[in-house]
């Protein structure tokens, strides 16, 4: 076994998710592309272009490694870009989508001017709308609760757009299903049906976890296929995150202490909650540990046997999640599994504490590890220069 701690993405797993994906492009006629907000393990991008050929980015890093890396321009969308940045982000780009009416003021002439000394490669303008409806309960996910920073409300729109808009970007979605996409587009469609016929492309955004085991792809299919028809003008665009890498591999922790106080163990690992897996604790939500029941809202006691809350090792007080029973008594230096902790934290860890990043390893479908990336304290010293 590798040293931990260690995220592990399998190619096994990551290929089962692609296959399924590509399968849902092909019989929607949608193209769906990968939002790398959610994954950007460029060593892995290979593999990734023999089922998609394009990625969505919402920086000048991000669009960059669309262009450099994945080796294709990237759809681009920000709440907001500025003077200093934009002309790599038009480089790097076949589409930018603006968040709102002034940034789309401020920026379309740089656009023009750029696809007019580029003609064989012009970048389409986009704007992101509000539908004011999602399926998020979580306020900190939700881009459409009152009061969002982002998009374009119907009622702000002209009743004619400029001819150099091309499309409507709408994100509304977070691990949704696709009777969740049902119901946005009534909102869509009620709030912005008069612009629709007149536009090019449509981007549905991310959220859309079609490689979930209950997820009713066939309906996915049908309704992208339905909207096509109702919209033959349109290019019907969608940019998961979760869908791609989800359940495709752990993070491996180690056992290094075990602390008791008031009946409650604590099993001390060497990760963290805060750093290695934060939204677990910004959404929240439990984690599935590997071979240990989830306890969730449960308070232990003396009495209970094998029960323990998890531990992270920064000096935040709040780095612990529990409770979980397990089949046995933990002992320290042995291996922890969180399950399913490839999407939203390769992209989200930080060292904060001077915490030690977890390596990132690859294994082959042959059962052969290899290593993408190990980090040292060079790489926090390099944060602080």
């Amino acid at each position: 076994m590798i040293s931990t701690p260690t995220y592990i993405l399998e190619e096994r797993l990551l290929r089962r998710n692609l296959s399924l994906i590509k399968d849902v492009a092909q019989q929607s006629g949608a193209e769906i592309i990968l939002a790398f907000k959610a994954f950007a393990l460029w060593k892995t991008f290979p593999i990734f272009r023999e089922y998609i050929s394009h990625t969505t980015a919402s920086s000048p890093y991000e669009a960059r490694l669309a262009f450099e890396e994945f080796g294709s321009p990237a759809h681009t969308y920000s709440p907001a870009y500025t003077e200093q940045d934009f002309p790599t982000l038009l480089a790097c780009s076949s589409h930018i989508t603006f968040n709102s009416l002034s940034q789309y003021q401020r920026f379309r002439s740089a656009v023009a001017q750029y696809n007019a000394s580029h003609p064989e490669k012009p970048v389409s303008i986009g704007l992101r709308v509000n539908p004011e409806h999602s399926a998020i309960e979580t306020e900190l996910y939700n881009p459409c609760a009152p009061g969002s920073r982002f998009g374009i409300l119907a009622e702000a729109l002209p009743e004619q757009l400029n001819s150099d808009i091309d499309g409507f970007h709408c994100h509304c979605h977070c691990e949704s299903s696709a009777e969740d996409l049902c119901d946005t587009l009534l909102y869509i469609e009620k709030h912005f049906g008069p612009w629709l016929p007149h536009l090019k492309w449509l981007n549905l955004g991310g959220g859309h976890l079609m490689t979930r085991k209950d997820y009713n792809v066939q309906l996915l299919i049908t309704t992208l296929r339905q909207l096509k028809m109702r919209y033959p003008n349109l290019d019907i665009i969608l940019e998961p995150g979760s869908a791609f890498a989800w359940q495709t591999g752990p993070l491996v922790a180690s056992v290094v202490d075990i602390v008791q106080n008031h009946g409650i163990k604590t099993a001390i690992l060497d990760v963290s909650f805060t750093c290695h897996m934060p939204d677990c604790l910004e959404m929240p939500y439990w984690p599935k540990v590997r071979n240990a029941e989830t306890l969730e809202g449960y308070t232990p006691t003396s009495a209970d046997k094998n029960v323990y809350r998890l531990g992270g090792n920064s000096c935040l007080s709040g780095d612990y999640m529990g409770s979980w029973r397990f089949d046995h008594e933990l002992e320290i230096g042995e291996h922890i599994f969180f399950e399913d902790m490839i999407h939203y934290t390769t992209v989200k860890t930080n060292m904060f504490n001077g915490i030690h990043h977890p390596s990132i390893a690859f294994m082959h479908e042959n059962g052969q590890i290899d290593m993408l990336r190990a980090y040292s304290y060079d790489d926090y010293r390099a944060r602080m220069d």
